[in-house]
């Protein structure tokens, strides 16, 4: 769809080059950022039917790029999953994988202009209608912003705006939605009542505060109290428990679980903390430079891990009970995104590789009803073998070449 870079020998861009790559990616970028300015459109333009009612957001087929000077960085190539209404998805993958900027293209905040969503679909269940947000103008996307879908950013330390207070910064999300006819005493009301409903003792003095006065773990609570100032159908918490410590990370998990059954809102859970996803998540999807390998409940993801890439990243948490000199690491690294191999992207990486493994890129495997692999050792009538085979390596990698034995 998108040109390619055209390097020399020694794999350079020369400023000529850059230069055009650069004026294209301008044309392109521009004739995006204008659909989605426009003013004053018909809701029939991103009216939509959900393909399951009881899905509160299906991200279809979704591809989001980032236009730079160097080529187009294919961040998310082709990510399909659903959100049910109600549930926790957990999204886990090694930094890069294309996690966040999921979601970011899900409540349309990428970096623009050189962030955008050039395919597929993302559908958001509005309960007695439904919109496809990729279609959606901005004049639009600032409605549902903060309202139907609410995100909790990582880093607390620094995501509040330290110049206002604490009350100031929740009263402007219940202005700009909920409480646009209210008064200011009632919407005070609110933003005090927020801050008692994320377990904050002292409401009234917290809301007169300025961030730096509060500590890590309430400021994160501040943020979860912004987040859902508005009754949100869809929270995303992206590395909610990051620069926390642990008896203050489950405080706040415990937190998001209980305020999320109370207002019935669906959670989609970024984070690498495969305990976290392990604790919280209903659902698990696993990705892998900007695509989903593996996707299903949190108990087959991780009872039943299926591929080698899933694989890896269980074998690398810390086992209760043993001593290792040295977690297990996946080998090499992962390829450029501007310029991805038209074969698997783990195969390069891969300690159980199998000859079709030099195909084009492996489609999705069903294993169950709700358990999908993108994988070539699952293909055809394989798939049991192939699942014998992935247990044992686990249990290999897990022991490790370096185990001191079990603690006494």
């Amino acid at each position: 769809m998108f040109g390619n870079s055209k390097k020399d020998e020694a794999g350079y861009l020369s400023a000529k080059e850059s230069r055009r790559i650069s004026k294209e990616n301008r044309k392109i970028t521009q004739d995006y950022e204008k659909k989605r300015k426009r003013k004053n459109v018909d809701p029939s333009e991103y009216a939509c039917e959900m393909r399951d009612p009881n899905n509160a957001v299906e991200f279809d087929d979704v591809h989001t790029y980032f236009f730079t000077d160097t080529g187009v960085v294919k961040s998310v190539d082709g990510v399909t999953y659903d959100v049910p209404v109600g549930k926790t998805v957990g999204v886990v993958g090694e930094s890069g994988c294309g996690k966040s900027v999921t979601c970011l293209s899900l409540i349309q905040l990428l970096q623009r202009p050189q962030g955008q969503v050039t395919g597929g679909a993302i559908r958001l269940n509005l309960g007695d209608h439904a919109i496809d947000v990729t279609k959606a103008p901005e004049e639009a996307m600032q409605k549902i912003r903060g309202s139907e879908v609410s995100m909790i950013y990582q880093e607390p330390m620094t995501s509040l705006n330290p110049v206002f207070k604490i009350g100031e910064q929740i009263e402007e999300v219940i202005a700009l939605h909920d409480g646009k006819d209210w008064d200011a005493e009632r919407i005070k009301a609110r933003a005090i009542e927020m801050i008692e409903t994320v377990g904050i003792a002292n409401s009234e003095g917290i809301y007169g505060m300025y961030p730096h006065e509060l500590s890590g773990g309430m400021r994160q609570r501040i943020m979860i109290a912004i987040a859902l100032a508005c009754n949100p159908r869809i929270i995303i918490a992206d590395e909610p428990t990051t620069a926390l410590d642990v008896t203050i990370q489950a405080q706040i998990l415990d937190l998001l679980r209980t305020l999320k059954d109370k207002i019935n809102s669906s959670i989609i859970l970024v984070t690498h903390d495969l305990g976290v996803v392990a604790e919280m998540a209903d659902y698990v999807v696993v990705m892998y430079a900007g695509r989903i390998v593996e996707r299903g409940t949190a108990e087959e993801i991780f009872d039943h891990p299926a591929h080698p890439y899933t694989i890896g990243l269980m074998a690398s948490k810390p086992v209760v009970g043993k001593k290792v000199k040295r977690l297990y690491s996946i080998p090499g690294k992962v390829p450029n995104p501007v310029d991805m191999p038209n074969y698997c992207y783990f195969k390069d990486r891969c300690e159980l590789c199998v000859k079709a493994c030099d195909g084009e890129y492996p489609h999705m495997v069903r294993l169950s009803p709700t358990h999908e692999v993108s994988c070539y050792r699952y293909y055809d009538d394989a798939s049991a073998s192939a699942a014998t085979e992935t247990a044992a390596v686990l249990d290999e990698l897990i022991a490790g070449t370096d185990n001191e034995g079990e603690d006494k």
